[in-house]
């Protein structure tokens, strides 16, 4: 029943000599498709390499003016509306502008009588006078 069996044991029948078989795979032959694909890479490559450096040369001696056409143009102003040239400038005479408004005395309507006044004479006023209110119903 227990029988000691080791697989690479040989029988008593076999020979010595014989031990796997030799012809399944040929082993200079699939070293030497992989020396030959990496030589044929890297030729591939160095041909890209030279084909890119050709390409390179021929465009940089092909300069020719950046902007042609507004060479011929001068000074041209763009059309309306422009860019600020100085935005922190334009910001300070808005609010400016509209300090005046605010803090200043003018008609808003001539013919209907409206005028403007000041914020804290408009306050002072309404201190002064009240607020209308409704009559008392009952």
């Amino acid at each position: 029943m227990s029988e000691l069996h080791l697989p690479h044991a040989r029988d008593a029948g076999e020979s010595a000599a014989v031990h796997h078989e030799t012809s399944d795979v040929n082993i200079r032959a699939i070293l030497g498709f992989g020396l030959g694909l990496i030589v044929v890479v890297a030729l591939l490559q160095f041909v890209v390499w030279v084909m890119f450096k050709y390409f390179d040369s021929r465009e940089s001696a092909k300069v020719s003016a950046e902007y042609p056409r507004a060479v011929s143009q001068g000074d041209r102003v763009p059309p309306e509306p422009r860019l600020q040239i100085n935005p922190r400038e334009d910001l300070q005479d808005l609010r400016a502008a509209e300090d005046a408004i605010l803090n200043g005395y003018g008609w808003v309507d001539k013919n209907a009588g409206i005028v403007r006044i000041p914020i804290d004479e408009a306050m002072k006023l309404t201190l002064q006078r009240g607020l209308p209110s409704r009559g008392d119903k009952k």
